[in-house]
């Protein structure tokens, strides 16, 4: 295969249909941690075209939605200050904190900026040396090493003004405690290829045999997650529970050494929080102490700011695979692109903001759920369907030839 369009092929994706539905005997819940992932999953209605009783539960694979109320408010509280130029990428901008969002600030007067990298931000404060230029850094493996190779440069090149908001988080922590949840029905992962083609896979198969669960690499494409699921269906049928590399184009076991060596040098592990979830132990990177100068939330002393989430919101319980976006009694009525309650609608990666766009007109109206009282402060009890929770619902159940995979 050569180009993009050879992984949506319907011919391909109906033969492994095929065998999935031959190999299926049982249901299954099968997890995926990658907002990508789960937009292909719903654009394309995989979910829709698989046997009954298999279940794909979204984890929390959205960077920008797994970022916690109180790292927001500090960056508004940084980007409102006179003598500060905030960069960030275009996602973060909507993204909801207590009573503002970084296009507010904007508006008011603070100087925020939309950048395509980090070393964009690194530009910007070369040619502003009477200016605090901060970079707001956040997600997961996949991000991170070009971050940390900024603050990497910054230090080396002996540019002071320049500091990195830090709100990194790391997967297999995530996953460690989807499975420690006493109510989680998950039974096997599609692990995110962009983050393995970083890390490799070597963090994963002490996880795949404490937990007893198959973990299959998996890219983007209709193919690519159809086969993910196949791999980890044939896995379950057949009682095994390793890791299988799905995604060799991309993917090879031991990573990117050099994306790892820099951030070995520049972060340092640390316990982090997830927005609508709580702390989880050594699941988030800081800066070390070698670079600690160039810690915006050091530098600008805003490491005491704390929050509550709405309790309006409930993006946490889809974060943690609790609740299917439209089961929200909010979804698409007081929570929309336009007004989002949570990031898991603004952003573009968020499962959502996905069941808005391609899903809410064939969703069937139902009873308003209850409402959350969860305080997001409490310990995580992260990522798990139980076992009244409805399974996906739609209008219908398309055939291949009338889906998007097409």
């Amino acid at each position: 295969m050569k180009y993009i369009d050879e992984f949506q092929n319907p011919q391909l994706a109906q033969r492994l249909l095929d065998d999935i539905k031959a190999t299926v005997t049982r249901p299954w819940a099968l997890m995926e941690v990658c907002g990508g992932q789960t937009h292909t999953i719903i654009r394309h209605g995989i979910d829709q075209l698989l046997p009954e009783g298999v279940e794909l539960i979204h984890g929390p694979g959205c960077p920008v939605c797994v970022t916690p109320l109180e790292v927001i408010d500090k960056a508004l509280e940084i980007a409102s200050r006179p003598d500060v130029i905030f960069c960030s990428f275009g996602d973060m901008l909507r993204v909801p904190g207590t009573g503002r969002d970084l296009f507010q600030v904007r508006g008011e007067g603070g100087d925020v900026r939309v950048v395509y990298s980090p070393l964009d931000a690194l530009r910007i404060a070369e040619e502003n040396p009477d200016r605090q230029v901060v970079f707001f850094g956040i997600g997961f493996e996949t991000t991170a090493p070009p971050n940390a190779m900024t603050v990497y440069q910054a230090r080396k090149r002996g540019i002071r003004n320049f500091s990195l908001l830090v709100s990194h988080v790391r997967v297999p922590p995530a996953i460690e405690a989807i499975m420690q949840s006493p109510d989680c029905r998950v039974q096997g992962f599609l692990a995110a290829g962009h983050v393995c083609s970083v890390m490799g896979t070597q963090e994963y198969p002490e996880l795949a045999e404490r937990f007893k669960v198959p973990i299959v690499v998996t890219g983007f494409e209709p193919l690519d997650i159809l086969e993910g699921v196949r791999r980890t269906l044939q896995q379950l049928e057949r009682g095994e529970h390793i890791v299988d590399n799905a995604y060799p184009r991309a993917v090879r076991a031991e990573g990117n050494p050099a994306a790892q060596a820099m951030l070995d040098d520049v972060f340092e592990v640390t316990d982090r929080s997830w927005r609508g979830i709580g702390v989880i132990p050594d699941s988030g990177w800081r800066l070390s102490s070698r670079y600690r100068d160039y810690d915006a939330e050091y530098r600008f002393d805003v490491g005491d700011i704390t929050t509550r989430e709405p309790a309006a919101c409930r993006s946490g319980e889809v974060l943690q695979g609790l609740l299917k976006p439209h089961e929200c009694e909010a979804f698409g009525t007081t929570c929309t692109p336009r007004t989002p309650l949570g990031a898991t609608m603004v952003s573009s990666e968020g499962a959502c903001a996905a069941y808005y766009l391609y899903r809410r007109l064939d969703l069937p109206s139902r009873p308003p759920a209850a409402a959350s009282t969860a305080d997001s402060t409490s310990a995580p009890t992260p990522a798990s369907t139980p076992a009244s929770t409805p399974a996906p619902t739609s209008a219908s159940t398309p055939d291949l030839e009338g889906s998007s995979v097409v």
